[in-house]
């Protein structure tokens, strides 16, 4: 629509140079007064002869100048318009040969007559009101219409630049690969992947279809049913998207370390056909060429009124690419995960047991490891997939590997919960059948992150194989402590006891020392024992079958064999109450600082516990796993004061000369004691839930 304009506009220029020839030639006349005319620049000095028919006016008459010039004079002068151009009347020399032996037999001068009409037209701007009716009717045009127009115009552009991909790019690499041996062609099919299979498609059959439907639009106004026919081919994109990172990677090295490669694509890049774009950019028109068809689907289907005969078969369109779509967008997410789990491997060493392109990576991060010997951490590193968590150690040297496979912990059968542990906070425990770690994390919420990422695992693996459901914990967030099931001993790894936590043997509650009887852990149930309990072996399968140090009750339900000499079970002392037991049904329980000699040395801090059983009695342990209580005191008749006013926190039982000095951990703390011990030398009773004093 704005074509017609600009022609209008050229033929208005060139009646201005045709006046323009015509009064410089009257400057040359002698004897003849200067005509006026407007001042426009000349731009030709004399007159080209041109048909008629340039200016819409077939068959116009040829007058002779000086008929018109008499004319004229007869006529009263009317009073020029503003801007209009005065023509001279003026023969000129090309009159001296006749204009119609110059033209030709097919072509006709033009009158003065006519030029001053055609411009007096021009210059009214009637044919204005024409071109704005042309543009009011092709604005009136559907949008539909306008989407199918640029769904053809685009897929023009789009093969253009496929052509440009595989018959330059490609074909100019192909030739230097062959001729000069500087790069493998190898190479150059790894970068452009399948391009001439996409090229083929679009320019052999996609785009003639939309022409050929086009310039049927009158009659069948129809877009769907082309589309759908076409859109499962588009599902080869998948392969070029896939290769498409790599096919970039590819370039970027070949560019740099090879001058041949990198010659042939600056030449194609620095031509015209390329548009001073760059090959990288160029390869990236596929990637986003589905997106695109998806977008201009969406807008046409709608566009188009309810009742468009097209309305069915489009919508089919749009769910067929978008089917091609998430074909692709898959595509890239497998070929992530291929490539990150690929990358894993490659850090932990490309063990055979652990590469298995089927795994998924769920999570990786550092850890700190809780150590059972030692009251301190250890900085570790796990890999969490959808079937083993792997628990891993730096290396030191990071040559090839940068971390050791310590140990695997099978997804089938492991069980993930929070430990209450005042010493480690932020600490959960990851039990499988091959080991049970106490691990912390930095924070609450990467410890909830840990948890709730391996239950999924869990979950996933419970709902994948229905035979390990049975294996799958309860409800996340569950701090009650899990005791090894006898039926579970030997078939899955247990929770050691810390050494910290116990200073007698758990089973024949000797104390330990340093020199003569040391700590020792049964590998079935994790107790702490010294060697004369734990002098056994028996097979685990968590272990593969290998024998490993039990203690003797472990080793009489794990063989079913009975020792030679079977001891009597002896009378428990009143100090032989099981610290862990008993800690579970106290009123009072807490880590308590004993000050004074009366403890004894090395003795400053014990774990103190009056039972909910016995509650008139204090037992001191030396901690919190013990088997046998260190001492204990009855509390009947005893006065609990508080301690000096130098040390807030600290308080002391007192009878008949007997004093017992201790410091809690913080003052609230200390209250709760002073009450609690109060009661009970008083001899009232406690009968409120959960540990509440109450007379």
């Amino acid at each position: 629509m704005e074509g017609e304009g600009d022609n209008l506009v050229k033929v208005f220029n060139l009646l201005t140079v045709i006046e323009d020839s015509r009064a410089s030639h009257k400057q040359k006349v002698k004897n003849r007064p200067s005509p006026k005319s407007c001042s426009v620049s000349s731009r030709v000095g004399q007159l080209t002869p041109f048909s008629p028919g340039l200016l819409g006016t077939p068959g116009a008459e040829t007058k002779d100048p000086r008929s018109e010039q008499q004319q004229h004079s007869s006529t009263p002068k009317k009073p020029q318009a503003l801007m209009e151009p005065l023509f001279d009347m003026t023969p000129g020399p090309w009159q001296n040969e006749s204009l119609e032996d110059k033209l030709g037999p097919h072509q006709r001068a033009v009158s003065t007559r006519l030029l001053s009409s055609l411009k007096n037209k021009i210059s009214g701007g009637g044919w204005r009101k024409s071109c704005e009716a042309t543009i009011n009717i092709r604005m009136q045009e559907p949008e539909e219409n306008k989407i199918v127009r640029e769904l053809l115009e685009t897929e023009q552009t789009y093969v253009s630049r496929l052509h440009l991909l595989d018959q330059v790019f490609f074909e100019e690499l192909l030739k230097e690969a062959r001729s000069s041996k500087a790069f493998s062609e190898d190479v150059v099919k790894l970068i452009f992947s399948n391009i001439s299979s996409i090229h083929q498609f679009h320019s052999q059959f996609f785009l003639p279809e939309l022409q050929r439907r086009m310039d049927e639009w009158a009659v069948v106004p129809r877009i769907g049913d082309v589309i759908q026919k076409l859109a499962p081919f588009l599902k080869m994109y998948s392969e070029y998207v896939k290769n498409f990172e790599r096919a970039a990677e590819l370039l970027a090295i070949w560019m740099e370390k090879c001058p041949p490669f990198q010659e042939v694509i600056t030449r194609i890049q620095n031509s015209e056909v390329s548009g001073n774009l760059t090959l990288q950019h160029h390869m990236l028109e596929p990637v986003q060429r589905i997106p695109r068809y998806e977008l201009l689907l969406k807008e046409y289907v709608q566009k188009l009124p309810p009742e468009a005969p097209d309305q069915e078969d489009a919508q089919k369109a749009l769910d067929m690419i978008f089917s091609a779509a998430q074909h692709s967008n898959a595509a890239i997410t497998e070929m992530e995960r291929l490539q990150n789990l690929w990358d894993v491997y490659q850090r932990l060493g490309l063990e055979d047991d652990i590469v298995d392109p089927s795994n998924e990576l769920l999570q990786e991060g550092p850890i700190q490891k809780i150590s059972f010997r030692h009251s301190s951490t250890m900085e570790r590193y796990l890999f969490l997939f959808n079937n083993m968590l792997l628990y891993c150690v730096p290396k030191v040297i990071q040559v090839g590997a940068q971390f050791q496979v310590r140990t695997r912990i099978d997804v089938a059968g492991m069980k993930v919960r929070e430990l209450n542990d005042v010493e480690f906070p932020h600490s959960f425990l990851v039990s499988g059948k091959q080991r049970t770690l106490e691990l912390q994390a930095q924070s609450q919420e990467e410890m909830n992150t840990w948890i709730q990422a391996c239950q999924r695992a869990i979950d996933q693996f419970g709902k994948r194989h229905e035979t390990f459901k049975a294996a799958v914990q309860g409800p996340e967030g569950d701090t009650e402590e899990h005791p090894l099931k006898s039926e579970e001993l030997g078939i899955r790894a247990p929770q050691w006891v810390r050494d910290k936590m116990v200073t007698m043997c758990m089973r024949c509650k000797t104390p330990f020392n340093a020199l003569t009887r040391r700590r020792h852990h049964c590998r079935a149930c994790g107790y702490v024992v010294c060697a004369k309990c734990s002098d056994y072996r028996a097979r685990l399968k968590y272990d593969d079958s290998r024998l490993n140090r039990v203690c003797l009750e472990c080793y009489v339900f794990l063989t079913g064999n009975l020792l030679p000499e079977d001891k009597e079970d002896k009378k428990k002392g009143i100090l032989e109450k099981e610290s862990s037991k008993v800690s579970e049904q106290s009123l009072m329980c807490s880590f308590l600082q004993l000050l004074g000699d009366k403890w004894g040395k090395g003795s400053s801090r014990g774990w103190c516990v009056i039972p909910r059983d016995d509650p008139l009695v204090l037992y001191i342990y030396a901690a919190p796993q013990d088997m046998k209580a260190h001492t204990s005191i009855p509390l009947l008749g005893y006065q609990v004061t508080s301690g000096p006013l130098t040390d807030p926190r600290a308080f002391q039982l007192q009878q008949s000369g007997l004093v017992y000095s201790f410091r809690a951990e913080s003052e609230d703390l200390k209250g709760q004691w002073i009450k609690a011990i109060d009661r009970a030398a008083k001899g009232q009773g406690f009968t409120g839930p959960e540990g509440e004093l109450s007379d």
